[in-house]
């Protein structure tokens, strides 16, 4: 009789081997009060706030945190957060949410290791604050660099959204100003001609303030660069208006003509200048700009950052508007679309047992990451500040 190669171990039966399942994690955010000048938005609503902890994770929120957007402390105990004055217990948090960076002061107050969730703002940003993150070892997100399924970035959408239909509003309360503008009021009525609105940009802050305009009966003339875009603007918006390219005899007529110009051009490091002092000068007195390109240098070459306080500035006859943080105007609303957006990311980060299994499934996700545990991995800093960086695929297997 031959004998088995095999012993009799091998032979008997064996367990089988299932696969096992990703552990879900217990998350612990915390909610600083933002101390930014003139910030008053917050990451999370009460309601937000409510389907996470029903979810079984903690939430941490600074006493008074919500109060600028319209959320006082009742709304987030009675949503199940848990309150307090302890601005150092917020930021040791092993997950930190905020809408603006933090300072480097705060950045002190976190722990190593920690999670960090907020904007990035390259262009205010300065190398110091990167060594910092590096030196608590720290992760973070930048959530305007966050892609969705379709490959756009869902927080610069919504923010543009409100930023587009926020122009067309302002101007129109200039634009009442009987003092400083022309007191005409933002619509068609019967018998008088209606208001003359030039956009320079048909991006979604573009197509949001033609929306707006054209929702309350203005003539609206859109500009922009790329006829893709301009074709894109009139299918979302369903009719047909005026569109042109930037042809500087187009706009200048449009310009002389238009009773509000708003900005809303974007550039790879600045916004390009496409409305020189010489068209402005042009422009009717009394007519209002709103460059909502400030942020990034401005279309209008006599645009000047202003603040919430003191908005406007007049220069050649004509009323300028160069606040750069629109959307921080209409805090409750900017709260309630940021919210929206984390709360699903949040829940997802937790359902996949934490940030790395999170960035392996979810690349929209993964592109919203520049450092993590204290490496930087985003190339665009790592050119702009002229610093080392390391494929985050190398990192994360």
């Amino acid at each position: 009789m031959a004998k088995s190669p095999f012993t009799k171990e091998q032979l008997l039966p064996q367990e089988e081997t299932l696969e096992i399942s990703r552990k879900k994690g217990n998350l612990c955010i915390g909610l600083p009060k933002e101390s930014y000048f003139q910030e008053k938005r917050i990451c999370l609503t009460p309601d937000a706030v409510a389907a996470i902890v029903a979810n079984g994770h903690r939430i941490l929120v600074e006493n008074g945190a919500g109060e600028d957007a319209g959320f006082s402390d009742i709304d987030y105990n009675n949503a199940g957060a848990e309150l307090t004055n302890d601005t150092q217990k917020i930021f040791a948090c092993p997950i930190l949410l905020k809408v603006e960076p933090p300072t480097l002061d705060e950045i002190e107050l976190i722990n190593p290791k920690t999670v960090l969730i907020s904007a990035l703002q390259l262009k205010t940003r300065k190398k110091e604050y990167f060594e910092a993150l590096a030196k608590k070892k720290i992760t973070a997100l930048a959530f305007e660099f966050i892609k969705d399924e379709d490959h756009s970035y869902p927080a610069v959408k919504a923010l543009s959204e409100i930023a587009g239909t926020a122009s067309v509003l302002i101007a129109s309360e200039l634009m009442a100003n009987a003092e400083t503008s022309n007191g005409l009021l933002f619509g068609n009525i019967s018998g008088v001609p209606p208001a003359e609105v030039v956009i320079i940009g048909a991006g979604t802050v573009g197509e949001f303030a033609t929306r707006s305009a054209l929702g309350l009966g203005a003539n609206v003339k859109v500009f922009d660069s790329s006829i893709t875009r301009l074709r894109k603007l009139q299918v979302n918006v369903g009719r047909t208006l005026f569109t042109s390219t930037l042809q500087p005899k187009y706009l200048m007529k449009a310009l002389r003509r238009c009773d509000v110009a708003i900005g809303a051009l974007k550039g790879s490091n600045r916004s390009p200048i496409v409305v020189t002092e010489t068209m402005v000068e042009n422009m009717k007195n009394g007519a209002v700009i709103i460059d909502v390109s400030i942020d990034m240098g401005g279309c209008f070459e006599t645009s000047e950052i202003t603040s919430h306080d003191k908005p406007t500035i007049v220069k050649k006859g004509v009323i300028h508007y160069g606040v750069p943080n629109i959307p921080a105007r209409y805090p409750k609303t900017a709260s309630i679309s940021i919210s929206n957006i984390f709360t699903p990311y949040l829940l997802d980060i937790a359902e996949s047992g934490g940030i790395e299994n999170a960035i392996r499934f979810d690349s929209g996700l993964k592109n919203g990451l520049y450092f993590y545990r204290g490496i930087l991995t985003n190339k665009s800093v790592a050119d702009w500040f002229n610093m080392p960086y390391s494929d985050l695929n190398l990192l994360i297997f």
